[in-house]
C-alpha cells in the first residue's frame, strides 16, 4: 500500500468496517442489556395484575382459595420452560447459521485426492524419475516445464539452481503431488505418483516449501507436528540438525517457548531452521528443500549443512537453491532456464564447463567481493 501512496484510502476503508463491526455488536448488547430487565418487569406486573384480579374473584367467591393458589403454582412452573424456549430457539438460529458455513467448507472437494487407480504400494525406497514433463498451469499460459527427463536414484543428492521463475519450485510440487503432473510423467520406484494413495506418498516425502508456515503452538510442537507420540529427544535431535540447538537454549521456556500465529515470535532464519526440524522429524525417504536456506547467514547454512549431509546420504534428497554454496557438493546438480534442463554434472564440471552455472557462480563471488569490500 505504501508503494501506490494508498495508505489513507485503506485506513479508511480499515476505519469504516471496525465501526461498522463496534455498531452492530453495541447495537446487540443493548438489545441483550434490555431484555433480561424487561421479561422480570412482565413477570412482575403479570403477578400483580393475577393477584389484585384473581384476589377480586376470590373475594366474590367466583373461585376458591385454592384454586387462586393452584393457578399461581402453574403460572410459576410455566414461566422458566417458556423462558428456556426463546433461549432454545436463538440458540437454534445462531448454530444454523455457523453450520451454514461449515458445510460450505465441508462441501468443498480438494482438487487433488487419491486417483480411482491408486493402489497400496510397497514401502517407498526414493527413486524418481521425470519422464518429458511438460507443464502449464492453464491453457492460456505458456508451458512453465518443458521436456524434463531426469532420473535421481534412491540415496542421491540432487540440486536444482537457476533465476527465478524457472520452474525449480514447481518441479518440486509435483512429488508429493501438491500440483498434480500429467499421468506417467512422474515416478517414484517407477510407479506414477497418481497411483499412490496420497497419504502413502506424502508420508514418505519431507518437504520444506519456501513460504514456511508455523502454527500457534510451542515450539516443540511445531517440530513434531505430522510425527505421532515424538520424544524430547527426537525433537532435540532434529533441532540439532536444523541449527537450530543454539537459538532454542537462548530462549527463556527452550523448547516450551510459543512461537505464535505464522512464527511471528522468531526470525526468518529461524522459521526456516524449525521448518527443517520438521521435515527432518519424521525420517522421510525423501527430503526436499525448496530454498529452504535463503534466510540463514552464509556461515548458518554450511553449519546446517554439514549436519544434514549424514541424514542426506540415507534417502535422497532435492534442493532447490540460488546459492552455489549450498548445492556445490551435491552429487549432480541441474540448471533450469526456462522451463528446461540447460546444464547438469557435478560442481567441477559445471565450472568447466563455463556455462550457465559458471556464470551464476563467477557472479555469486563478485557480489561476495563487493559485499565484503
Amino acid at each position: 500500500m505504501r508503494a501506490y501512496a494508498q495508505e489513507d484510502s485503506e485506513i479508511a476503508v480499515f476505519n469504516r468496517l471496525n465501526r461498522e463491526y463496534a455498531d452492530r455488536n453495541l447495537s446487540l448488547v443493548r438489545i441483550e442489556a434490555m431484555m433480561r430487565p424487561l421479561m422480570q418487569f412482565l413477570i412482575g406486573l403479570g403477578y400483580v395484575l393475577i393477584l389484585w384480579y384473581g384476589g377480586l374473584l376470590a373475594v366474590r367467591g367466583a373461585m376458591t382459595v385454592g384454586q387462586f393458589t393452584e393457578f399461581n403454582l402453574y403460572l410459576t412452573r410455566l414461566i422458566w420452560p417458556l423462558i428456556a424456549l426463546g433461549y432454545v430457539v436463538n440458540l437454534y438460529q445462531r448454530g444454523t447459521a455457523s453450520l451454514k458455513r461449515m458445510n460450505a467448507i465441508f462441501a468443498v472437494e480438494p482438487a487433488i485426492k487419491d486417483e480411482p487407480t491408486a493402489r497400496e504400494q510397497p514401502p517407498i525406497k526414493g527413486r524418481i524419475e521425470f519422464r518429458n514433463l511438460h507443464f502449464r498451469y492453464n491453457e492460456t499460459m505458456p508451458e512453465v516445464l518443458r521436456g524434463i527427463d531426469l532420473t535421481i536414484e534412491a540415496g542421491q543428492t540432487v540440486a536444482f539452481v537457476g533465476r527465478t521463475g524457472t520452474g525449480k519450485s514447481t518441479l518440486m510440487n509435483f512429488i508429493p503431488r501438491v500440483l498434480d503432473p500429467p499421468p506417467g510423467t512422474v515416478l517414484v520406484d517407477g510407479v506414477d505418483v497418481r497411483d499412490y494413495p496420497l497419504a502413502r506418498l506424502r508420508s514418505a516425502v519431507g518437504y520444506v516449501p519456501q513460504e514456511t508456515f508455523l502454527f500457534s503452538e510451542t515450539l516443540a510442537e511445531n517440530i513434531a507436528f505430522g510425527v505421532e507420540r515424538a520424544s524430547r529427544a527426537e525433537v532435540e535431535w532434529a533441532a540439532e540438525i536444523a541449527g537450530l540447538g543454539d537459538d532454542v537454549r537462548g530462549f527463556p521456556e527452550g523448547f516450551d517457548t510459543m512461537v505464535g500465529e505464522r512464527g511471528i515470535t522468531l526470525s526468518g532464519g529461524q522459521k526456516q531452521r524449525t521448518a527443517i526440524a520438521r521435515a527432518v522429524m519424521r525420517q522421510p525417504r525423501i527430503l526436499i528443500l525448496d530454498d529452504a536456506l535463503s534466510s540463514v547467514d552464509t556461515y548458518t547454512e554450511e553449519k546446517i549443512l554439514a549436519q544434514l549431509r549424514g541424514v542426506m546420504r540415507e534417502r535422497t534428497s532435492l534442493i532447490v537453491s540460488h546459492r552455489i554454496s549450498t548445492v556445490r557438493d551435491a552429487d549432480l546438480i541441474c540448471v533450469l532456464d526456462e522451463g528446461r534442463i540447460v546444464e547438469r554434472g557435478t560442481h567441477g564440471e559445471l565450472l568447466a564447463r563455463g556455462g550457465e552455472y559458471a556464470a551464476l557462480y563467477e557472479r555469486q563471488l563478485l557480489e561476495e567481493e563487493l559485499a565484503a569490500s
